[in-house]
């Protein structure tokens, strides 16, 4: 069960004969923890926790299982991701027969729905990846369909909704994205990155109410998870003031008092402003941040905005993912494409300079190599053009990564902000990956070992819901290098870049509040810090590797006020 924080005092909390995992550097393991008044004011042994014991309002006894900082993602939709759970929901989804009877039976739920919204699919379960509007059309035929795929890249839609947006065999293909067509340039229903926006106009626009819901229904899905909060990696600010948004949601959560977890909102860049505009972005964004720093200490500063979300380029399975060298074909040949970098180099170094010289962390999607080095490059001139700034910028997906350009991370103070849950063979990576990429650069992915022993910051989140946001089975696969419940015989995805289990739990826990910048508040257990604390049902450090995504959490804490129950 979920529950509310109380508005009285926290209580006085001791957790005593467990094993206390802290992720501070000072020490790593304990047994006992005391909370009073929201904040740790105790770790060590029993000791330690003795003279809280006669006016602690709850003694746990942890019998040896595991407490640890309440987890913390770098990178994650959550208000999209409660949406689509209320929504026509694929993500359990395996087959594109299943993908089809689970969109009838949402149809059927809801016939006075003008659209059918929802997304999750994986590209998996269609051919080639590849999901066609005559699939939609068999069992929505008369309403419009938009679903994104899990990695909203791309967007599976129906014959209705291509007419309702005038999308037919002469609409050229936008700038930064793609048309999938059939031989006759008649659109598949398929539609990747830029070409997504021409539906845009047509959808109905999301009320602030669901997306206030989204937010509650995330929330109370994430602190179940153990998540204690989280960097929101799309916030858009572009509209006019009140109109419905991501941004809203969390203003008004916080000024009501429901916002329980930690947020970072990422706001996002408008990749179509011309570069003679960049100074006028950046003024307006600086706005926004003025305008929530100074609501926030009166509402708790629940919700802070002190990164920008650039999206550099795409992803391999549409082969939109920005490459050095071009994808292969079918047969293994190089083809002429590289990608998609949707901001030019010099584009992205002044945008960069100018968010770094204003105080602004960058947040990148650079998941092909030509956008990891891009974003290299830009980082580069920032520390060049205006010195320690103190900016933490950040570089998430890194799905391929020039062996080249490991060690500019630590040089450059660029942390590496990972999606574990990627990092392992499944049909996706063996299909639609691998085969254009070639043996070399297939080498390359997700390189968490080199980066983590070449002294590069790493955080971690989930890019929920593109992926599950469980930070256990996130974990699971970055120690493994294989995914919980693979099938037997499936070989890890190169194990030299396993990381070792305290190094992936510090990664979701300090390193994410780094990343975040609220290590101060949360992500280790030492005196002084909030009472952000998860407990699980057993100890993962106590067992073989392959039994760490067997923990579930029991209880997570925010401010020691507990926020999820389940034992």
């Amino acid at each position: 069960m979920t529950l509310s924080p109380s508005h009285r005092d926290s209580p006085t909390t001791v957790f005593r004969n467990g094993r206390v995992f802290t992720a501070a550097a000072s020490r790593a393991w304990a047994s006992a923890v005391a909370v009073q008044d929201g904040r740790i004011v105790a770790v060590g042994d029993q000791d330690a926790v003795a003279p809280y014991l006669s006016r602690a309002d709850e003694v746990v006894d942890l019998d040896g299982r595991a407490m640890l900082p309440g987890f913390l993602d770098a990178h994650a939709h959550p208000v999209n991701g409660g949406l689509e759970r209320a929504r026509c929901d694929l993500t359990g989804a395996r087959t594109a027969a299943a993908c089809q009877e689970l969109t009838a039976a949402y149809a059927a739920r809801h016939p006075d729905r003008e659209w059918i919204l929802g997304g999750g699919w994986s590209m998996e379960s269609f051919p080639g990846g590849r999901p066609d509007r005559r699939q939609l059309d068999q069992v929505v035929p008369g309403r419009p369909a938009f679903l994104p795929n899990r990695d909203h890249h791309s967007a599976w839609v129906n014959s209705a909704a291509l007419a309702r947006a005038g999308i037919d065999a002469g609409t050229p293909d936008p700038a930064d994205g793609r048309i999938e067509r059939d031989p006759d340039g008649a659109p598949t229903g398929l539609l990747h990155e830029g070409a997504m926006d021409l539906i845009t106009p047509v959808l109905p626009r999301d009320t602030q109410a669901e997306f206030d819901e989204g937010l509650r229904v995330a929330q109370r899905y994430l602190h179940s998870l153990g998540i204690v909060g989280w960097q929101d990696a799309l916030v858009r600010v572009d509209g006019a003031a009140g109109e419905p948004s991501v941004h809203a949601a969390y203003l008004r959560a916080q000024r009501e008092g429901w916002l329980t977890a930690r947020v970072s909102g990422a706001l996002w860049w408008d990749r179509a402003c011309p570069a003679g505009d960049i100074e006028a972005q950046v003024a307006r964004l600086t706005e926004v941040r003025r305008q929530v720093t100074a609501e926030g200490p009166a509402n708790g500063s629940r919700y802070r905005v002190h990164s920008i979300k650039v999206m550099q380029d795409g992803v391999l399975e549409t082969f939109t993912a920005a490459l050095l060298e071009p994808y292969l074909d079918h047969c293994g040949h190089p083809t002429d494409n590289h990608g998609i970098s949707f901001l030019d180099p010099d584009t992205l170094r002044r945008a960069t300079v100018a968010l770094d010289a204003a105080g602004f962390d960058v947040h990148f999607h650079s998941l092909g190599d030509r956008a990891v080095r891009d974003v290299l490059d830009a980082i580069e001139a920032a520390r060049t053009a205006n010195g320690a700034s103190g900016g933490r910028h950040l570089l998430a997906h890194l799905q391929v990564v020039a062996p080249p350009d490991i060690g500019r991370f630590r040089r450059l103070g660029a942390a590496a902000n990972l999606q574990p849950l990627w990092a392992c063979h499944e049909p996706q990576m063996d299909e639609l990956a691998i085969p254009f990429l070639g043996p070399a650069r297939s080498a390359w992915q997700y390189p968490f070992s080199d980066l983590h022993r070449d002294g590069a910051t790493i955080v971690m989140g989930s890019d929920w819901p593109v992926s599950s946001p469980d930070p256990i089975a996130g974990i699971h696969v970055a120690v493994n290098r294989l995914a919980d419940g693979a099938p037997p015989g499936t070989e890890p995805l190169d194990a030299r870049q396993a990381l070792p289990l305290p190094v992936a739990v510090a990664a979701y826990t300090a390193g994410s509040a780094w990343a975040n910048r609220v290590e101060h508040l949360s992500g280790s257990l030492r005196t002084g810090l909030r009472g952000d604390l998860v407990v699980l049902d057993r100890d993962p450090f106590d067992g073989p590797s392959d039994h760490i995504a067997r923990a579930r959490v029991a209880r997570t804490y925010v401010d020691g006020h507990l926020v999820h129950r389940s034992d």
